[in-house]
């Protein structure tokens, strides 16, 4: 590939033009649906929509394998990061030290919870950074985080079903005997000392595909396997 096409081609190994236009399509749908239950269920208070939502489609439609973009974190998460925001507001007040404190409160919590969702970090804002929905109250978490959440869950659910796609996200099946084991896996990531976005599982099953389609090639061309 030319350093030209390298420029133009999509950040996140795997996709392609194909998949990001299915994405599109599921975010059109996802968040427009989304608005349409929460005006109807609510009606009161007109388009009921968090605009943290926006940054969770983009997880459950562009990368629904992600760990980050599973039903849990994304209802679990918003949930959470709302009440703390809520609860830091009430503690702390709206300062600067308070907003630096929700975030990483957030961040805290949501580890702890299993249910870590990146736009979290912007649901837990709102209660800081805009009086009306601090006025809300704790209901805030229900109304509307918790319907807008929870209706965008269902609806990835059903999209994925009908395009195709694995969500929620199940681990990629690899062969009776692979090359590499879980402890090999292990080590590795923590020898890294970083955090990567794919499961363990899922890294297991594309090293052990790689090693396999490696081994094949390596036969198909005469060379000798390494050792």
């Amino acid at each position: 590939m030319s350093l030209q096409d390298r420029r133009f081609a999509l950040l996140l190994a795997g996709a392609n033009w194909r998949e990001r236009l299915i994405a599109g399509v599921g975010a059109v749908i996802g968040i427009g649906l989304c608005a349409a239950i929460s005006t109807l269920a609510v009606p009161s208070h007109g388009l009921l929509l968090a605009a943290p939502l926006g940054a969770s489609a983009v997880l459950l439609f562009a990368v629904p394998s992600s760990p980050l973009a599973q039903p849990w974190p994304i209802v679990g998460g918003n949930l959470v990061s709302a009440l703390v925001g809520v609860a830091v507001a009430h503690w702390l007040g709206t300062g600067v030290f308070a907003v630096g404190v929700a975030v990483g409160a957030a961040i805290l919590a949501m580890s702890v919870l299993r249910c870590l969702h990146p736009p979290g970090g912007g649901t837990v804002l709102l209660p800081l950074l805009v009086p009306a929905v601090l006025a809300q109250g704790y209901g805030f978490a229900l109304l509307p985080v918790g319907l807008n959440a929870v209706a965008l869950t269902a609806i990835g659910i059903a999209f994925h079903r009908i395009s195709g796609h694995s969500y929620p996200h199940r681990p990629m099946k690899i062969a009776d005997r692979p090359r590499l084991l879980m402890e090999d896996i292990d080590a590795a990531l923590e020898e890294s000392g970083e955090t990567f976005d794919v499961s363990r599982e899922d890294l297991e099953a594309l090293l052990d595909r790689a090693e396999r389609h490696a081994a094949a090639r390596r036969i198909a061309t005469g060379r000798p396997p390494r050792t």
